[in-house]
């Protein structure tokens, strides 16, 4: 039954366009694209998404202007514009999936298979890419792997250390939930200890819990008002290639097969500060400046070590938690298509970043 709470799109491809859900083999696997352009011939636009195992924007975001990352009414006018769902995540999900696979290495495989392919099926030397959240992970290695696939890379929601970032992000929950009194709050903060966490999926489902009473997830408040975190997901149910059933697999049996031990440690260790220490490609951070779910402290430190000889630049969105806001949204939708000056081979100007 899929769209069974279908709503009208937000808005139409042109007939000379595509607006395709297909499936293709990445690592083995069979996965989900889903590509929407007005124009064919535009530049390719690959964007990861976050979670793990939450396709947001993923195959559900078909006809769907606001994504949580970005528009994408204006942005399939200027790029063909590739959503994907991971392996294991949304209409990847397959219960033959071998749970080792889950792993930094082999999403960062899969996301090159598909940059392969999408540059050879569309005639491109290159393409675009942006990466959310735990796409970021994957992004931002594959960016650096790889850097002469990509013309940029725009990083939203930039995770650099995992366990760096939990740190910032305990100290941020603990200091507000004393500002706020909340001593229910302090007590089970307390509790989860110090990271890296490893011993425990619980402790992370203690700060998450926290994390999202604490508006550090989606942010609201007197003046700024954001759809919230249900509403964002509920667009799940008005895909018209999604079932419920690929929304259970996306929220139980994904979460199951990705968040395995191994998995978990080896995010732990994973430091961008040690591995990226420059990039030949340039490079856009985008930050709610309401995000302590991923600390912007610790990714304006490392935008001020990183090396970037074609430039570099961290902006802040002002409205936004870690699910960007709809008016920043529209606002990261022009920073993507402004990244097409990068289509230039002409010599480009650093540019300063704060």
């Amino acid at each position: 039954m899929a769209g069974i709470f279908a709503k009208k799109a937000d808005f139409v491809v042109s007939s000379n366009g595509i607006s395709s859900f297909e499936k293709i083999i990445l690592g083995g696997i069979e996965q989900a694209v889903l590509i929407q352009s007005d124009n064919i011939e535009n530049p390719v636009l690959l964007v990861i998404h976050g979670g793990p195992s939450l396709p947001l924007p993923g195959v559900s975001s078909r006809g769907r202007d606001y994504t949580i990352v970005t528009n994408t009414k204006e942005l399939v006018r200027h790029y063909t514009v590739v959503f994907w769902d991971q392996r294991g995540t949304g209409k990847s999900y397959n219960k033959h999936i071998p749970q080792e696979s889950m792993n930094i290495k082999q999403f960062v495989s899969d996301a090159n298979e598909l940059t392969d392919y999408l540059i050879d099926r569309f005639g491109q030397e290159k393409i675009f890419l942006a990466g959310h959240s735990w796409g970021s992970t994957v992004g931002l290695t594959l960016a650096s792997t790889y850097p002469q696939k990509f013309h940029s890379y725009v990083g939203l929601s930039q995770i650099v250390s995992w366990t760096e970032n939990d740190r910032q992000s305990l100290q941020w929950l603990k200091n507000e939930a004393k500002r706020r009194g909340n001593k229910k709050a302090i007590r089970e903060l307390d509790s989860v200890g110090e990271p890296p966490f490893l011993e425990s999926f619980e402790q992370w489902g203690v700060i998450r819990q926290w994390q999202q009473r604490f508006n550090t997830i989606t942010y609201s408040d007197h003046e700024i008002k954001h759809p919230g975190l249900v509403r964002i997901t509920f667009s799940m149910f008005q895909s018209p290639d999604y079932t419920l059933k690929d929304i259970y697999h996306t929220f139980v049996k994904g979460f199951k097969l990705v968040y395995h031990q191994a998995f978990i440690e080896e995010l732990a260790s994973n430091n961008f500060a040690e591995s990226v220490k420059e990039l030949p490609i340039p490079i856009t951070f985008i930050h709610g400046r309401k995000d302590f779910h991923v600390n912007g402290k610790v990714v304006e430190n490392y935008v001020g070590q990183l090396k970037a000889e074609r430039g570099k630049r961290l902006i802040w969105a002002e409205k936004s938690a870690h699910a960007f806001h709809p008016d920043d949204t529209k606002l990261i939708e022009q920073y993507l298509i402004d990244e097409k000056k990068h289509l230039s081979h002409l010599p480009e100007n650093v540019e300063k970043w704060g």
